[in-house]
């Protein structure tokens, strides 16, 4: 399901919730409107475990559903507040679902400029290729004019292996969720929106009654394999050394800027208001660099894919200037 539906799921959810309708209903009526899948399976699930009388906080843990979601219904069980959390769990996969929105986007733009850049030039290469091949060049010496002709043709499929080889990055990079989630936390506009969601989450988890440290375990669980988790981590060891000024936890790092720093510590002791206060600043970062890259890369995309066609064009004019100028010789 995608962010902007679990959203709309958790809304109804929690509206449900708060008129006072038990949790395992609301959770049938619901998923008999979902469509089929992974998350829907979960969810029955979970509400044929509430319906035998399984306790909320037993019957979310044997669940496979995302672990922030699973913490936060554990949180509104133990809180007796499970509609406000639930609301603040639809506010932020809606935060979410705009800011990737944007960058997925930003993604599928380019990448399909470069296929069709790799397919047209593929086209152009094949043709000359067949031009260069024919036998009525050879029964004239062309291919003698060119040296044997192996020049030409490797000259002629270079664009075409360079932009393959392009998409193929492209592609893997698109593909393998671990690759992607390093490099979100090292792209412009990518890592603004990485701020932008782990101080969402830390905020929704402060603001419901998570202690930090607990929320740092989580988020360090959730970020693993990326740099952030690293920071999670030394944060944590700071916490547990006595240090409880976010600037102090955060001081040397190389992945938090001293501007997400500064924000956050700007509401002092509320540091729920403060990371709720960065994930907006950085939500509206994120979406200024993705329209700027986006803008960019359109420009820079169409000149790209002309240079390809003038220089195959070029090749080929040049092999029918050369074909001309042997047959005048003969």
């Amino acid at each position: 399901m995608k962010s902007d539906e679990f959203s709309f799921f958790n809304q109804q959810l929690a509206a449900m919730v708060r008129d006072g309708i038990p949790l395992e209903t609301a959770l049938r009526r619901l998923c008999a409107d979902m469509r089929r899948g992974r998350l829907r399976a979960e969810l029955e699930k979970l509400e044929a475990d509430l319906a035998k009388g399984r306790p909320l906080r037993e019957a979310v843990a044997a669940r496979h559903l995302p672990d922030l979601y699973r913490q936060m219904l554990e949180v509104g069980a133990q809180s007796n507040n499970l509609p406000a959390v639930l609301t603040l769990l639809a506010d932020h996969y809606q935060r979410r679902h705009v800011v990737w929105t944007r960058l997925k986007g930003l993604m599928v733009y380019p990448v399909i400029v470069f296929i069709g850049a790799f397919l047209l030039s593929c086209f152009l290469s094949l043709i000359i290729t067949t031009v260069v091949k024919a036998s009525v060049l050879h029964d004239f010496g062309f291919e003698r004019g060119f040296e044997g002709g192996v020049p030409v043709l490797v000259g002629i499929w270079i664009a075409p292996v360079l932009l393959g080889l392009a998409v193929v990055v492209l592609s893997v990079a698109v593909i393998s969720s671990r690759l992607r989630r390093v490099l979100r936390w090292r792209l412009p506009a990518f890592k603004e929106a990485s701020l932008a969601q782990v101080a969402s989450a830390l905020a929704l988890m402060l603001r419901s009654g998570v202690p930090l440290d607990n929320a740092l375990v989580l988020l360090e669980r959730l970020e693993h394999g990326t740099p952030a988790a690293t920071e999670f981590a030394l944060w944590r060891q700071r916490l547990a050394s006595g240090l409880g000024k976010f600037p102090e936890l955060a001081a040397h790092g190389y992945l938090f800027p001293p501007l997400f720093v500064w924000t956050v510590s700007q509401a002092h002791e509320d540091l729920a208001a403060g990371f709720q206060h960065a994930a907006e600043t950085y939500q509206s970062r994120a979406n200024y660099r993705a329209e700027l890259l986006l803008y960019s890369a359109m420009p820079c995309s169409v000149l790209a894919l002309g240079a390809v066609i003038v220089t195959q064009i070029q090749t080929m004019l040049a092999i029918f200037a050369s074909f001309v100028e042997t047959v005048g010789q003969l």
